[in-house]
């Protein structure tokens, strides 16, 4: 399913040459100019192109039916379902897209840097937009190199999710804080076969299954992704090193042809067959938006959320976790930027909208009047990730010119390296060389 798990790009070249190609042509030469005062009306058509479906495109297309009845004289032409791919597409090919929903912060640094998004900067500046209202970290997430080409429209935060009837089942009263206590409350929480094949499974390490990405499990041992100079710190990063070296020996603990048969035939993530939510696995790695796909696929489960266990040694960083989000910005060859901006405007900086868009989609609020709002549905299981989001140790991965390109391929690696092994710091630092290669075709001589 679409954003969860952002679909980063396959590899670092294709995000090079993306980024090339956008800067090329991104939204050809005719569009229109914000204008140098706030507009008194507003009419006309504009067009949104997001990436949800089904029940949670109703969720967004309830805001924007809010949004065209605070304005009669606009119309809103909703294109739901259009992915990250389609959104890049249709941009760099000049086609009709005033604004874009992204689920992935990933691209920030490639729209800004060549201009698919154009600037927002004076426009905020314009209509007095109070971005204190957004956390440091949202902020980070939606410019690059002083260039505000997006807002944030709600965050998606990452913890751990129990199974507190299989967890009480097995002796535990508490969830795990570090990754030595996951590991050993996790075998004990799993099962086997009569033939040794597994039957129920604590925790899932395999790298790639779910939202096990390398982007989520950075911050428990403050890993770092990028130097200032936006070249890969992947292999002088001690984090990244600590985190392979205890997810690959708990993959062969495990056995990997008996933890890859068993996660291959798990269910879907997005269905009702979801392996946490149908008690095969008894504590993971998932977003905040998972309480509302429970409470729709499966109302009756005990389970509990808390912060993602941190290394043994970065206990101070408990309490924090990944964070990004979705993040909209209005397309350069837009024929209509103040009606794009009114629009996106509402939908990030409206109180009502953006409670309305979390309660619905179950995402965190970005504003600070949202996530106070007597308004917004807070459940137990909910106020973790609000609490994650709000920690000092909540973090982010950096914008680059690449995209998600760094990401992609220090995650190809880590995936073939949990089967495989080899000299890992020597792994690392070819994946810091095709990082920096390809930055270099970015950036040029």
């Amino acid at each position: 399913m679409k954003h969860r798990q952002r679909h980063i790009i396959a590899t670092v070249a294709v995000a090079a040459a993306a980024a090339l190609t956008l800067a090329g042509c991104s939204g050809g030469g005719s569009s229109a100019s914000f204008d140098a005062s706030t507009p008194k009306q507003l009419s006309g058509t504009v067009s949104f192109w997001h990436f949800f479906s089904d029940r949670e495109a109703k969720v967004i297309q309830s805001v924007v039916d809010d949004f065209e009845k605070k304005n009669p004289k606009v119309k809103v032409e909703v294109h739901s379902g259009q992915d990250d791919e389609k959104l890049q597409k249709a941009i760099a090919t000049g086609s009709k897209v005033d604004v874009g929903l992204s689920y992935s912060t990933d691209i920030v640094g490639n729209f800004c840097s060549n201009g698919a998004f154009r600037s927002l900067n004076t426009v905020i500046k314009r209509d007095g937009v109070d971005m204190s209202q957004f956390s440091p970290t949202v902020k980070s997430y939606t410019e690059f190199k002083g260039t505000r080409c997006a807002m944030p429209m709600l965050a998606d935060v990452y913890g751990l999710y129990y199974n507190k009837a299989l967890l009480s089942a097995a002796g535990f009263t508490a969830p795990p804080k570090t990754l030595s206590e996951l590991e050993s409350m996790a075998e004990k929480l799993t099962t086997f076969n009569p033939d040794g094949s597994i039957k129920t499974l604590g925790f899932n390490p395999t790298m790639g299954w779910y939202e096990n990405a390398a982007a989520h499990y950075g911050p428990a041992a403050g890993a770092e992704w990028l130097k200032p100079d936006g070249k890969s710190a992947i292999s002088s990063s001690q984090g990244w090193t600590e985190l392979m070296e205890w997810q690959k020996a708990y993959v062969d603990k495990i056995g990997w042809d008996k933890l890859n048969t068993y996660t291959s035939g798990l269910g879907q993530e997005f269905s009702a067959d979801n392996a946490f939510q149908t008690g095969q696995v008894a504590m993971n790695m998932d977003g905040e938006y998972r309480t509302a796909f429970i409470a729709d696929q499966a109302k009756n489960l005990d389970y509990g959320t808390a912060p993602f266990p941190t290394a043994d040694d970065h206990t101070e960083l408990y309490g924090g976790g990944y964070m990004t989000g979705n993040i909209i910005g209005i397309s350069k060859g837009s024929k209509n930027p103040e009606l794009a901006w009114a629009l996106l405007k509402y939908l990030t900086t409206d109180t009502d909208a953006v409670v309305k868009l979390a309660n619905g989609l179950k995402n965190v609020p970005t504003t600070t009047d949202a996530l106070n709002s007597p308004k917004l549905e807070v459940s137990e299981q909910y106020k973790t990730f609000l609490d994650i989001a709000s920690d000092k140790n909540v973090a982010t991965t950096p914008a680059s010119p690449l995209g998600a390109g760094y990401q992609q391929s220090f995650q190809d690696f880590w995936n073939k390296y949990q089967s495989q092994g080899g000299d890992l710091q020597a792994g690392l630092t070819n994946v810091d060389k095709q990082i920096d290669d390809a930055l270099a075709l970015t950036t040029g001589p």
